[in-house]
């Protein structure tokens, strides 16, 4: 408990926030209390409080299968399903029972897996059938395109091969990804395909990490998996939940962590399919009045406040933990649960902002108790806000008055790539500007640097590549049919990714497909394309054709993530300015023994261009202007460079290295250690 007179390690570590701290401990202290309410029959572990999938939901026990549901606003509840010809029997009727629940005690004989079922729920002045809350495998029938809950009980559920698996951190590397969208052919792919055929890509490339996007289930392929109907359901349109766990598994085996992409943000408005009037209550859930309906995202916003929301996504929180063994998660919208207006029309250009009262403080009750719960459960596991407004404390320990996420996305860095390209020429890139920018961040929180993600990719915006090329991509990406527009993009598109994936302190992030420059955006199926899935894949032919320059990226970004790797816990190492000049367009920094050195010129290169460094002998161990990467090879990467002693400087080890830096490329050294 936080001591009256005691100041919170967020304040202590940050002066400015010291006008609120009042604030702060009262956020703080909240979550305590409400913690405390929560775990009082549970010996303070919300680990065993996070349990209701154990109990609600369908279960086979050793007498039979028991079926529970949370309906307080329910009169009469019924299992329909295949196995009664969705009829309304005697036999398949709940009984209600305190606190709102209702159960209903099956024979082995009235159920099987594979059966097809919904609840048929009537509430005063009205029925409807309604899927599960708890329920943990959903089908969509391919012809009446109705979903329905399926009895999930194989006779031999897959078993975990790693069952003690540690993430790598070190630094974390994360390649985002969507299943459905993985494979090149014009469909939906599938947990085994994405297993078979992606997961090696990402063996290779070097990557520690995959963010899995849209695996809860959701009724409408083109929401990107955002707009949630059954919260503890795979998505069954990619498979079963044995393959998800395989790829998980395999994952594992490889060294590689899996975290999912976790919507608690907001909820799909359908009813028939989602949580939208479960049981005669739209408010059961949910927010009441005005605050109910997010109107920009159309869904709806879950109710924080109450003990049984919370017991719902913390419980969701566990089950992926555990029964599917994902090793953390990226909170989906955190702004939009931050503040009353979701963010919308915020101003946020002081701290006073983040305290003036427009903040839900049951929402950020609840991140917090949602990242000491997974954090309880596995201390090595993986949490990441996505988060625009700047909150401070999100990636700061809970119990030092933070949220208790590991990492917040970096968000302004990406904006300042895309204003960058689409505002300035080259010659006004000015790389202060860019240093700047991609060290811009609090000292106490860790970050995810990115330069796009899935949201740079969608129809509507444009990626990197496609800023810097466009059309150009259809008619001069064949090796020897280069245009000058194509080998600036090339050339801008691997500096850009060398220095926002070398200036993190905490882990960096790409799309798939963005690594080697995938040339289409993302537009999934819908009317106004005739459903067409041409968009919405990747098509990894064209970054295996060696004839074709997208290969150029691809290699690259896998040897910068070697380089990455070459540097013990690289995102805890020093980050230091060497050498920045506006005029000349250059850039220099070390971390560690490693000396990256950037020339964004356009037209001038520089000989003998001189800093003052730690004496020695450095080796080139990546060049963006190397031949393998589409450049021009201007320099020689086999030289050995050595400084030059200054007697001035004789006492601080230090020297003068000089090199020759090629207009628009960027080089890493490292420097040898004594034999």
């Amino acid at each position: 408990m936080n001591m009256e007179n005691e100041s919170l390690n967020l304040v202590q570590s940050d002066p400015w926030l010291k006008p609120y701290e009042a604030a702060i401990n009262g956020r703080h202290n909240f979550v305590l209390k409400v913690e405390k309410e929560l775990t009082t029959k549970t010996a303070g572990s919300l680990s065993e409080f996070a349990s209701g999938y154990l109990f609600l939901g369908l279960h086979k026990t050793t007498t039979g299968w028991i079926f529970r549901e949370w309906a307080p606003h329910a009169t009469k509840i019924f299992i329909v399903g295949d196995f009664n010809n969705w009829k309304e029997i005697e036999k398949y009727e709940l009984s209600r029972k305190d606190h709102g629940i209702w159960e209903l005690k099956l024979a082995y004989e009235d159920l099987k897996h594979g059966d097809f079922y919904k609840m048929k729920v009537y509430w005063d002045g009205g029925s409807g059938e309604r899927i599960p809350a708890w329920c943990r495998r959903v089908v969509q029938d391919t012809k009446t395109q109705i979903f329905s809950a399926q009895v999930w009980e194989p006779e031999n559920p897959y078993k975990f091969k790693n069952k003690k698996f540690k993430a790598d951190k070190h630094p974390l590397l994360i390649y985002e990804c969507h299943i459905g969208m993985a494979q090149d052919a014009e469909k939906v792919g599938t947990y085994n395909e994405f297993r078979i055929n992606v997961l090696p890509r990402i063996i290779k490339d070097g990557y520690n990490c995959i963010q899995i996007m849209a695996i809860q289930e959701h009724p409408y392929y083109g929401s990107f998996g955002y707009h949630v109907s059954n919260f503890f359901a795979p998505s069954s349109r990619f498979g079963t939940p044995e393959e998800l766990k395989q790829l998980i598994d395999e994952a594992h085996c490889h060294g590689i962590a899996v975290i999912m992409d976790l919507v608690h943000s907001h909820a799909v408005k359908n009813e028939l399919e989602g949580l939208g009037n479960l049981a005669g209550d739209p408010y059961q859930y949910f927010c009441q009045g005005d605050r109910r309906e997010h109107r920009q995202w159309d869904s709806l916003c879950f109710d924080y406040g109450k003990h049984e929301v919370i017991h719902f996504l913390l419980s969701n929180c566990k089950y992926w933990l555990e029964e599917y063994h994902f090793d953390g998660f990226r909170f989906d919208g955190v702004t939009s649960m931050l503040y009353y207006s979701h963010g919308i029309g915020e101003n946020f250009n002081n701290y006073g902002d983040y305290f003036n009262g427009h903040q839900d403080d049951n929402a950020i009750c609840y991140l917090t108790l949602s990242n000491k719960l997974i954090h309880e459960i596995n201390p090595d596991a993986i949490t990441i806000a996505e988060e625009v407004s700047g909150m401070p404390g999100l990636s700061t320990k809970a119990e030092d008055g933070g949220y208790g996420f590991d990492y917040r996305l970096a968000m302004n860095i990406p904006d300042f790539w895309i204003k960058t390209i689409k505002e300035k020429t080259d010659e006004n890139w000015k790389p202060s500007a860019m240093f700047w920018e991609m060290t811009n961040r609090r000292k106490d929180e860790q970050t995810i640097s990115y330069c796009e993600s899935h949201d740079q990719a969608l129809v509507g915006d444009k990626t990197i590549i496609f800023r810097l090329i466009d059309a150009d991509m259809y008619w001069h990406f064949k090796q020897g049919y280069e245009n000058e527009r194509v080998r600036r993009g090339i050339a801008l598109h691997k500096m850009i990714r060398l220095l926002t994936a070398t200036t993190i302190n905490g882990a960096y992030l790409n799309f798939m497909g963005n690594e080697f420059g995938h040339p289409e955006w993302i537009d999934f199926p819908r009317q106004d394309n005739g459903w067409s899935y041409k968009y919405a894949r990747r098509q990894w032919h064209l970054v295996d054709d060696k004839t074709l320059c997208y290969h150029f990226l691809g290699d690259f970004d896998r040897e910068m993530i070697m380089t990455i790797r070459l540097e013990k816990n690289f995102e805890k190492t020093k980050l230091e300015e060497v050498w920045h000049n506006d005029e000349e367009q250059i850039l220099a920094y070390t971390r560690g023994d490693l000396l990256f050195v950037f020339n964004f010129n356009p037209v001038k290169s520089f000989a003998d261009y001189g800093f003052m460094i730690k004496e020695g002998c450095y080796t080139v161990v990546l060049n963006t202007d190397a031949k393998k990467f589409g450049g021009n090879e201007l320099a020689d990467d086999n030289v050995e460079h050595f400084t030059i002693s200054d007697k001035l400087l004789k006492s601080e080890h230090k020297g003068w290295l000089k090199l020759y830096i090629p207009a628009r490329s960027a080089v890493v050294l490292r420097k040898k250690n004594n034999e």
